[in-house]
């Protein structure tokens, strides 16, 4: 048979029996678990990062190392049919790919990235309208924010997303062109740092003082993101009281961030900018 024929025959054949849909899915990032399990596919994920602590069921499935270290042995040997990566500069997915393995790659830096990437993953996963009715609702849900902050003062915020551990050094925070950023934007902040040249910035207190944020909002060292206890309330107030000249500090602006939500560019993005804005303006969005 000619070869162009026999072409045309599997390409029609491809359409007529598309892949099947697949069973059995790794997660390699927090925010990838959530969405798997918002479309109602927790039953086909068949491994996570072990910093996938949402939702509690997901705690409970194999793990297969973290998003930066993940183990491709423990990957290989749970037989995936897809593995689901963010985009990153270990090139997980590539190298997937070249053990045989189906990888697909998102990216999640922006709000409108995160819309994507849900959308992606329905497609990949047979979930399209699932997907497409997720997003739907959380454009919903940021839209009706950005509507209450219409007219009002915009408070500069600084967002620290990590810091070392009981001390105000190794402060990293949210800059320019991440979704942080424009949560806080949505929310009714100006970030502190938006003209920094990276994303995610080291600050010293020093920069902080020359910068006097109207609100601080400081999630501490990670520690109880990984189930460890928070940060004593009473020591997170005496590390930011030893610089009352911040305006944050003096209006008791200082605000400790307990919540992984704020982190994991997934379908809490919503609950998230809620939280944002009774942060910066004292109220509850209703």
């Amino acid at each position: 048979m000619h070869a162009s024929r026999v072409a045309w025959l599997l390409a029609a054949t491809a359409v007529l029996c598309p892949a099947a849909e697949p069973r059995r899915i790794i997660s390699t990032a927090p925010s990838i678990t959530e969405i798997l399990y918002a479309l109602g596919l927790g039953d086909r994920v068949a491994g996570v990062t072990q910093y996938c602590r949402y939702p509690v069921e997901a705690q409970q499935k194999p793990k297969i190392g973290s998003f930066l270290e993940p183990d491709f042995e423990r990957i290989l040997s749970l037989k995936p049919d897809l593995v689901l990566v963010i985009k990153n500069p270990i090139q997980v997915a590539e190298k997937l790919r070249k053990l045989g393995v189906r990888a697909e790659e998102i990216n999640q830096d922006s709000v409108e990235d995160v819309f994507r990437s849900i959308e992606l993953i329905g497609q990949w996963t047979g979930s399209t309208a699932a997907a497409r009715k997720m997003t739907a609702g959380m454009r919903s849900q940021l839209d009706e924010i950005r509507a209450k902050t219409k007219g009002q003062l915009r408070k500069k915020t600084l967002f620290l997303v990590g810091r070392s551990p009981g001390t105000l050094q190794g402060m990293v925070a949210a800059g320019p062109r991440t979704f942080i950023d424009e949560l806080v934007g949505i929310a009714g902040g100006t970030n502190l740092l938006q003209n920094s040249p990276i994303q995610y910035p080291k600050v010293s207190v020093e920069q902080v003082l020359a910068g006097d944020p109207d609100v601080i909002l400081d999630m501490g060292d990670f520690a109880h993101l990984e189930g460890k206890p928070l940060e004593a309330r009473n020591d997170f107030l005496t590390l930011w009281s030893r610089y009352p000249q911040l305006r944050a500090v003096r209006s008791k602006q200082v605000i400790q961030i307990d919540s992984d939500v704020f982190i994991h560019p997934g379908p809490r993005i919503g609950i998230a900018v809620r939280a944002l804005y009774q942060n910066l303006h004292g109220a509850k969005a209703r």
